[in-house]
């Protein structure tokens, strides 16, 4: 594993130290190595070491016990990531999973958008629909700007709950966008203009397909990431005689 110097050494530390919980080198609860430990395998000095090992413990990804060690929580990095998707390892799998569940909410809440929303939501929604697929066609980086439309439709619901699903919808499009490398470009152009056209038309039903056809979309395309991989790791066991 290859170490970045470029950062300031503790914040280097301190991502290589969550790089190695992510990949499973060390697990949850598991006793991490002390500071002198730590300071031969990265190279630096123990102050640098402590002072990583104390933001890690702030962040609520290392816990250090007095008189025991420092351990990797129990729920890595919960404060900053609610849902706990950073230290999931297996990606894809994660992204379907998400995937499943925005395909039972999202659809409904798409619905209830066209059917709720106000004029002037409405004309958000559009809006930011026109804002995502200028991004795309002119190949910029567009992903804080899906959020924002997936995040004006489920406002646009108008439901007290709907609010405290967005991170589970934020979280997949963001791992989405890192998962598929941004190759569904076309095709979000098209589904989010089918969106935003049936909720400024007020149609329930159509808003709910359309968005029903977007996710599809999305979840199709990782499937076959998914076989893909699988398909490669036969061939390589085959080649390696582990089968």
């Amino acid at each position: 594993m290859g170490f970045n110097r470029k950062a300031s050494l503790s914040h280097t530390v301190e991502r290589n130290i969550t790089d190695l919980i992510i990949d499973g080198y060390y697990q949850r609860g598991d006793k991490i190595p002390n500071e002198i430990e730590l300071s031969k395998k990265f190279e630096v000095s123990r102050s640098t070491v402590r002072e990583a090992i104390k933001t890690l413990a702030s962040r609520n990804i290392l816990e250090i016990r007095r008189g025991s060690g420092t351990f990797v929580c129990d729920k890595p990095g919960i404060a900053e990531d609610p849902l706990g998707f950073r230290f999931i390892n297996d990606k894809i799998k994660l992204a379907l999973d998400l995937l499943e569940i925005r395909l039972v909410l999202e659809p409904h809440i798409a619905e209830k958008a066209a059917e709720r929303a106000g004029d002037e939501e409405i004309k958000g929604i559009v809006a930011q629909c026109g804002v995502v697929e200028e991004l795309i066609l002119s190949g910029g980086s567009y992903e804080e700007e899906d959020v924002l439309f997936h995040t004006k439709i489920a406002q646009a619901a108008k439901n007290a709950v709907i609010p405290t699903l967005i991170p589970v919808i934020n979280s997949t499009i963001f791992l989405l966008m890192r998962v598929t490398n941004t190759a569904l470009r076309k095709e979000t152009i098209l589904t989010h203009r089918a969106i935003a056209e049936a909720i400024q038309a007020r149609n329930g039903e159509s808003a709910r397909n359309a968005m029903m056809e977007h996710i599809m979309y999305n979840q199709r395309f990782v499937e076959k990431l998914k076989t893909d991989r699988e398909m490669d790791s036969s061939v390589i066991s085959v080649l390696t005689g582990e089968m």
